[in-house]
């Protein structure tokens, strides 16, 4: 009998360890859980307005509705660092008649035109270019327009002599400038320009 109730009484005392660690067990990894969902959470609500915010950041639009590209087949390359001058000569409804409103820009590297800025001497009364063809009272409604590039001071810092002082080309408009509204489509211009000829088409 004393053998008996001894051997049940270490069988007890082990299950009671057994019971003991496995409590132990339970509580940290309950803990270690908890923790981990906890700092999931506060990532995701930290992340989460991050994302956001960056998305909401890059909405604006990257680009006017006129743009215009300049390659130089003299070189092969991209007409880097070009003045051109962007003009509405007629609108609908605009009181354009006494001084038209102009633009001026640079092509980048790669020899594009993606936004303008109002030229000093309209910059206080010109609205921006999506602005002015958001105004107008129709979503079939014609604007025409001249982009100007100033092509030889361009070529002549080069030492290259042009045969055009400048190239202008003049186009019309059609609509509003808003994406999906009258099947409005984006207004490119591309010249493809060398010292003694150009040519020019609508781009996309």
């Amino acid at each position: 009998m004393d053998l008996g109730s001894g051997n049940q009484s270490l069988s007890s005392d082990q299950l009671g360890k057994v019971t003991d660690r496995l409590g132990l067990y339970q509580n940290h990894l309950a803990s270690s859980s908890s923790s981990r969902s906890t700092a999931a959470a506060a990532t995701t609500s930290i992340s989460n307005p991050q994302t956001s915010t960056t998305q909401s950041q890059s909405t604006p639009m990257s680009r006017d509705p006129i743009t215009c590209h300049v390659l130089n087949t003299l070189t092969g390359t991209p007409a880097a660092n070009l003045p051109v001058t962007l003009t509405l000569l007629s609108s609908p409804s605009s009181k354009t008649t006494a001084q038209n409103p102009t633009f001026t820009a640079t092509t980048n590297a790669d020899g594009r035109v993606a936004n303008w800025s109002p030229s000093p001497t309209t910059a206080g009364s010109s609205p921006s270019v999506p602005a002015l063809l958001a105004s107008l009272p129709a979503s079939d409604s014609k604007t025409n327009w001249a982009v100007r590039f100033e092509v030889g001071p361009w070529y002549e810092a080069q030492g290259v002599e042009s045969f055009w002082p400048e190239v202008e080309v003049k186009f019309t408009v059609k609509g509003r400038g808003k994406e999906g509204e009258g099947g409005w489509r984006h207004y490119h211009v591309p010249v493809l320009l060398g010292p003694w000829n150009y040519s020019t088409y609508r781009g996309s």
